[in-house]
């Protein structure tokens, strides 16, 4: 086995103020094998934005660009993260959610606005579990 050793130590990455790390449970209990490109991409880019709370407001308009997709590509991809369990989301707010606990379907909202397309990612949720 090869030592490990730092190749540029003048750029050892540290833990910066503001938020952590992607946490190494998304690759340990399997989560980014459920995810495609777009999906691992979207999920990057909210944990880099979010705040300390997970959350963050980026317009979908703003998200497609930054990510290059196209708007309906960017909902395949949300509602991915929704089902497997990462995110939470209600328009404009999403929140990237934490890894201590396995993935559950999401407990269904009280709010009569939830949007339309995380009923719909619930849903496929529940009955995709009923088939497996």
């Amino acid at each position: 086995m090869p030592i490990k050793r730092v190749i540029c130590p003048e750029r050892v990455r540290k833990i910066p103020a503001q938020f952590s790390w992607v946490d190494h449970r998304l690759v340990r209990d399997r989560y980014i094998e459920r995810c495609d490109a777009c999906a691992a991409a979207l999920y990057l880019f909210l944990v880099t934005v979010a705040d300390a709370q997970g959350l963050s407001y980026y317009a979908d308009t703003s998200l497609a660009r930054r990510l290059s997709l196209a708007p309906a590509r960017l909902e395949m991809a949300r509602n991915d993260l929704i089902r497997i369990g990462l995110i939470a989301w209600q328009r404009p707010l999403y929140q990237v959610l934490a890894l201590d606990v396995p993935a559950q379907e999401p407990a269904p909202s009280p709010s009569p606005a939830t949007d339309v397309a995380t009923q719909l990612a619930r849903l496929h949720a529940v009955l995709g579990k009923r088939h497996a």
